[in-house]
């Protein structure tokens, strides 16, 4: 700009004048030199003086991209002390190795490169080898940990997820070239049927699945965020050059001695444009025409004229500084962060998600099992009362109720391989992606773990250090203070465009003739000397830059609205947006800590009560055995053995519920202090590519006991069992 500034006043010739609110120097209007000339360098010193006080936008940078430090901030509230959330490390997770935050071409390098539409590649509908290597001889025999390793590779809800990690890149590279960011999605994909809602399904931040200006949509957890990317539009950092070629025959009819002919002009003009952070636009062009004409009164044909002009325009107020041109960059590295956070986020719920969902396949699993056994204990007390019965010592009536009771379990059981089959099929479409293959659609998931009831560190640890611990892990924590860090952006961009416009520019042109006579030129007519040649086409562009014909001044822009009440408006309601997001914030604390809270004693009390339904159960089975033994002596009744069986088979579904319970709210525990990666093993970049390396290991399982695997086809009634039995010569 020093330089832009020095040359213009050097050999000037200037004349003020105001046209239009703008004070210019014409080179080319008058005569004044030396006390004017002295008085336009003063006034520019000055502006340039204040131009240097403008903040250079590196400190902003630097506190924005800090990890984990917040920029002081005097809009900001006195919140309660509360630890910071630790950022998502490693920063800027990707699906591929490419990185759409830079250009798939530089304009250098290889321009055409930079026209070429961005080749994304085709979505994958297939299953991962990991799933075919468990199906055998029909059925699919799955661990926890294998359950959660296909999730991370096939789960739908995550590759869509996947997404929102590049198309936070296409935003950086958006706002390089000075554009508004459209944002990025921070809400959960919530696809996959059944699962757990347990924690927060919206991100810390607005925005949800619905985006708008500035990187988060409006209307999430009753936040509002409309003016976001308030303030000044930056210049357009992209270079750009600009051309025309024109090609123009024309023939007019003669009117007078001056008019009339025939005209050939050819147009070669060439523009380049630029904006610059520091709030600087630059605009050169250069013309070029060529021309000939047939009129008798035009001294050359042809006709070459060059000319130039370059300009630099200056905010010095509205628009100035770096940090208010780069705003939107910064938001931008903002979003991806919270992109990286929120795709953290969709891991932790998705792997609790199958993690429900393969304890309610164990449990129903489990329940076949235990309707299974009472099937065939109810049938071989039926089977006995009828060999009874045909002997005399049993009466009719209970031969009744132990069919009664069989046909009972038998409805039960049938209701349970329904929901053991429909689990099994939810839980494929959870670790699968594609379920038309017959052979995977048919076969019988067998779950292959069990949860260990032993206790965990958790369970006994202070309510508060887990409260902490959370408050430093959970991602919606950190997607509201990023959010909020995005809108102290937002607040300062607003501010400054409560100030007038005032732009400095400065600028210099040139231009040059140059031409043969023309051969229609009849000076004798006029009475005149016919002028001399100029010379060719690099006469006039020589003439255009040797300052023969200069054109060169500085002048203001000034703007200032009358009342500026749309500015105070937009200032008003983004400080007002940002008394929102930081009650959110807090809000955010407290709703994990009852979380956390409520967690731990969840996990308590369904330890007492896996405890509890396993001596409910034991007491039962030896009850069970101990009437069974009577009714062998005579000393009990068929009534007495089946309402034995009917309570063990209510203890053992206690007993499956209970463990079920325990081990969804320990999952579930874990989600809420966001650490289940750490306590799995899961590497969140095998998440972000969808190829798991190592498979993830699974803590607090023991293995399935050996036993046999319960079947799904319904049970058959033989049509003697479902007779009532005919009265004997001895029954009554």
């Amino acid at each position: 700009m020093h330089l832009y500034a020095t040359r213009v006043f050097e050999d000037g010739e200037m004349t003020p004048r105001n046209v239009s609110g703008k004070i210019l120097i014409d080179g080319q209007a008058g005569k004044v030199r030396g006390q004017g000339g002295s008085r336009l360098r003063a006034v520019a010193a000055v502006m340039l003086t204040l131009m240097a006080g403008m903040p250079s936008g590196l400190a902003q940078e630097q506190a924005v991209l800090g990890a984990g430090q917040k920029t002081p901030n005097k809009a900001a509230s006195d919140l309660p002390a509360t630890p910071a959330p630790v950022l998502t490390q490693p920063l800027d997770l990707r699906s591929t190795q490419r990185d759409y935050s830079k250009p798939s071409a530089r304009f250098w390098n290889n321009p055409i490169g930079t026209f070429r539409a961005t080749s994304i590649p085709k979505a994958s509908f297939t299953n991962s080898v990991r799933l075919s290597d468990l199906a055998k001889d029909g059925k699919i025999y799955l661990s926890l940990s294998d359950a959660i390793a296909l999730a991370l590779e096939n789960n739908y809800d995550l590759a869509i997820a996947r997404y929102d990690l590049d198309i936070a890149d296409t935003d950086i590279l958006r706002t390089r070239t000075g554009q508004l960011p459209l944002g990025v999605p921070t809400g959960l994909v919530t696809g996959t049927l059944s699962g757990s809602t347990s924690t927060l399904s919206a991100g810390g931040g607005p925005g949800g699945t619905t985006v708008g200006s500035g990187g988060a949509g409006s209307g999430a957890s009753g936040l509002t965020l409309t003016t976001a990317g308030a303030g000044p539009l930056p210049e357009n950092f992209e270079p750009s050059i600009t051309s025309t070629l024109q090609f123009d025959r024309a023939s007019a009819p003669s009117t007078n001695f001056f008019t009339g002919g025939e005209t050939n002009t050819n147009t070669y003009n060439v523009g380049y444009n630029q904006g610059f952070a520091t709030g600087t636009a630059l605009a050169v062009t250069f013309d070029n025409t060529y021309a000939t004409s047939t009129n008798a009164v035009t001294e050359y044909s042809p006709q070459y004229n060059s000319s130039f002009r370059a300009q630099v325009t200056q905010h010095l107020l509205q628009g100035a500084g770096i940090w208010v041109n780069k705003r939107f960059i910064y938001q931008a590295i903002n979003d991806r962060r919270i992109a990286d956070s929120g795709f953290r986020q969709q891991v932790l719920y998705t792997v609790n998600q199958v993690e429900s969902i393969y304890w309610s396949l164990v449990q129903a699993y489990e329940d076949v099992q235990s309707k299974e056994r009472a099937v065939t204990q109810s049938t071989q007390v039926a089977s006995d009362n009828r060999k009874q019965l045909q002997i005399g010592t049993m009466a009719p009536l209970d031969v009744v109720n132990a069919d009664q009771s069989v046909a009972s379990d038998k409805q039960g059981l049938i209701s349970a391989q329904l929901a053991l089959n429909y689990q099994q099929q939810i839980i494929k479409q959870a670790i699968a992606r594609n379920l038309n293959d017959p052979v995977l659609s048919q076969a019988a998931v067998i779950p292959t773990d069990r949860v260990s009831i032993a206790e965990i560190p958790e369970e006994k640890q202070a309510v508060e250090e887990l409260v902490q611990q959370a408050f430093q892990q959970r991602p919606e924590l950190e997607q509201a203070v990023l959010t909020l860090r995005n809108d102290e952006i937002t607040l300062k961009g607003a501010k400054n465009a409560l100030l007038p416009t005032v732009d400095l520019f400065a600028y210099l042109a040139g231009q040059g003739v140059s031409g043969a006579i023309n051969p229609d030129l009849d000076c004798a007519f006029y009475g005149t000397t016919c002028p001399t040649a100029l010379g060719g086409y690099g006469t006039a562009i020589d003439n255009a830059f040797n300052n023969s014909s200069p054109d060169k001044g500085v002048g203001f822009n000034i703007t200032i609205p009358i009342g500026n009440k749309l500015a105070q408006s937009v200032q008003a309601r983004s400080l007002m947006e940002y008394r929102q997001a930081e009650l959110r914030l807090e809000q955010l604390y407290t709703q994990i800590r009852m979380q956390v809270v409520n967690a731990q004693f969840a996990l308590t009390n369904d330890r007492a009560q896996v405890l509890a339904s396993q001596a409910a159960r034991d007491y039962n089975r030896q009850s069970l055995d101990a009437e069974e033994k009577k009714l062998h002596l005579g000393a009990s009744t068929t009534a007495l053995v089946l309402q034995q069986q009917r309570s063990l088979a209510a203890a053992e579904d206690s007993e499956i519920a209970a463990e079920a319970a325990y081990a969804k709210d320990r999952a579930t525990l874990y989600q809420i202090l966001a650490t289940t990666m750490q306590h799995y093993g899961i590497n969140v970049n095998d998440a972000a590519t969808g190829d798991v390396k190592t498979a993830p290991l699974v803590p607090g399982i023991t293995a399935a006991p050996p036993s046999e695997e319960p079947s799904t086809a319904p049970p058959t009634t033989p049509p003697a069992e479902t007779s009532t039995p005919a009265a004997t010569p001895n029954s009554k």
